[in-house]
């Protein structure tokens, strides 16, 4: 080599190897994110779909029961003949809006739907922590292949140690993304 510059081409190797594998958990760290990412939507869609669901059996159980309610009024003005009459619908019209409160058998009563709807939110929330935790592992793995990188164009070898330690952290975090996504906030 001119001007007796020398490498060390077994140190570039490991360095490589460095670089290659943090390619390789970075690659993983995305692939977990994206897919926490799209189920976090997805929940977020299943809750807002439930939401909406819990909204209109509210505002046609408050319309069944206004309806009895003016019914009551009604039969007032009704000659008697037509009062049971009046009352089965009265009681029908209440029996539907009791119905609509609560419906276990089909999960489609208020209290099921809201139910459904913040258990949909709550795998949201957690689809989204992992999300956040798989990403900062993927910028520590991007952060620690830019250092590795660094250290072979430069031979500064404290550049390729401080890669690997990146490297260490973002599996760290996508561990945490993978199996205890809600424990660290940052």
């Amino acid at each position: 080599m001119a001007g007796g510059a020398h490498v060390d081409h077994n140190s570039n190797k490991g360095v490589a190897l460095l670089i290659a594998v943090l390619a390789l958990f970075l690659a993983l760290a995305e692939t977990g994110a994206k897919s926490q990412q799209t189920e976090a939507i997805s929940r977020n869609i299943e809750a807002a779909n439930l939401w909406a669901f819990f909204q209109a059996r509210t505002i046609r159980q408050t319309n069944v029961r206004t309806a009895a309610e003016q019914a009551e009024i009604a039969r007032l003005a009704l000659p008697e003949a037509a009062h049971p009459h009046v009352a089965r619908q009265q009681e029908a019209w209440r029996a539907t809006a009791a119905r609509w409160e609560s419906e276990p058998e089909t999960g489609e009563g208020r209290r099921e739907l809201a139910a459904r709807a913040r258990a949909a939110e709550e795998k949201r929330d957690r689809s989204l922590a992992a999300y956040h935790q798989y990403e900062i592992g993927s910028a520590a793995f991007q952060v620690g292949i830019v250092l590795a990188s660094a250290s072979v164009i430069t031979g500064v070898g404290l550049l390729a140690v401080a890669g690997g330690l990146l490297g260490a952290i973002g599996v760290g975090f996508a561990a945490l993304g993978f199996f205890a996504p809600t424990l660290v906030h940052l």
